[in-house]
């Protein structure tokens, strides 16, 4: 069961990058709700972040160290890129979308 934390520690990864460019490709299009993107990809960031966090948990819980040693490089690496990319994408989101804030 705690191995779908990673599953859908990875899918929420991909819906944070995708919703983000979802708003950038309807930008042409007139729709008032384009708020609801960013929000929802930072959300899915950090829900993200929180299902390794659960998991690296679950590993020290069980003193599973080898597997804490083999992988804490490589987790926060791709935690650190997640973040970066993410908070990236929403900044330009933001960006496009600033003359539409006042309206």
């Amino acid at each position: 069961m705690v191995g779908w934390l990673n599953v859908g520690s990875l899918i929420l990864g991909l819906v944070a990058w995708i919703l983000p460019l979802v708003a950038l490709m309807l930008y042409k299009k007139e729709h008032n709700k384009w708020i609801i993107f960013p929000i929802a990809s930072l959300s899915a960031c950090a829900v993200s972040l929180c299902f390794q966090i659960f998991y690296n948990d679950h590993l020290v819980k069980i003193g599973d160290w080898s597997a804490l040693m083999d992988t804490t490089d490589a987790v926060s690496s791709a935690a650190a890129a997640l973040l970066i990319i993410t908070i990236l994408l929403n900044v330009i989101t933001l960006i496009v979308y600033r003359g539409r804030l006042t309206k």
